[in-house]
Formats: C-alpha cells, structure tokens, sequence
C-alpha cells in the first residue's frame, strides 16, 4: 500500500476543493453515522463476528467513519472528488488533530474495504475485530469534532 499523502497535495491537485459550508448536510451525514453506530452496537449484541461475517463489521466500521469525517470536512468549507477522494478525507484527520498511526489505520481500513467492494477480499474475524475496536476509539473523538 501506497504511504497517505499530505492533506494539503489533495487540495494541490484538485481533489480537495474549498466549498461553502453545508451545516444542513452536515447534520445528515452525522445523524446517518450515529444511526450506523447504534446499528453495529445491536449487530453485535446479536450476532458476534466471525471469519463469514468479518467483511460486514468491516465495511459498517469504515462507512461510519467516512461519514463523520465527510460531515467534518464539510462544517470547515472543504468537499472532495474524484479519483483519490477517500484517501483524500482520511489525510484530513491529520488536519484535525487525529495521530499518524490513526491516519494509517483508517487508510489501511480504506484499502482493505477497497479490496472487499471491488476485488473479493475476505478479511477474518481478528481484523474485523480491530476495525470495531478502531471505529469505537475514533468515533467519539470525531464525533466530538461536530458540533
């Protein structure tokens, strides 16, 4: 995997541009995180993962951190397109404050979902496990992040 670019060669090269700030779809983008969340709470109260499941928690735990760190690049008048988008808005945590090891963990999060969506990646449960674990260490921070 390709080491994640700095925020600002995104903003360089056209896939991060300045935009006016959107609160409404902001507020959208968080209250569909939060229903996400609760979701992936209950799943796994009811069904644990397991290696036939892990793809499933994967995927939940990415989705629902992309969709706060859209709704945060958002709020501060930034929105992204394009090839390299995603990768693009994991380099902004960065930005705000998140550690190198966060930004490699969420980018690495970034490219295995890749792998599942368009490849036919299987993970197993020890990974599935760790993005969980991720999701449930990063989302309060980035939650927090949205005001």
């Amino acid at each position: 995997m390709i080491p994640l670019r700095a925020f600002e060669e995104f903003l360089k090269d056209g896939i991060i541009t300045k935009a006016t700030p959107n609160r409404m779809r902001a507020d959208s983008l968080t209250a569909e995180a939060e229903k996400r969340k609760r979701f992936v709470k209950e799943l796994l109260e009811k069904i644990k993962i397991s290696d036939e499941n892990a793809n499933y928690y994967i995927e939940s735990a990415y989705d629902t951190i992309m969709e706060l760190l859209r709704a945060k690049l958002i709020i501060d008048g930034y929105k992204s397109h394009g090839e390299g988008a995603h990768e693009a808005e994991i380099s902004y945590l960065r930005k705000i404050g998140f550690s190198e090891h966060d930004a490699r963990f969420a980018n690495a999060l970034r490219y295995n979902r890749n792998g599942i969506k368009y490849y036919g990646k299987s993970f197993e449960k020890h990974y599935a496990e760790s993005a969980i674990s991720f999701l449930n260490e990063i989302y309060p921070k980035l939650r927090g992040l949205i005001k």
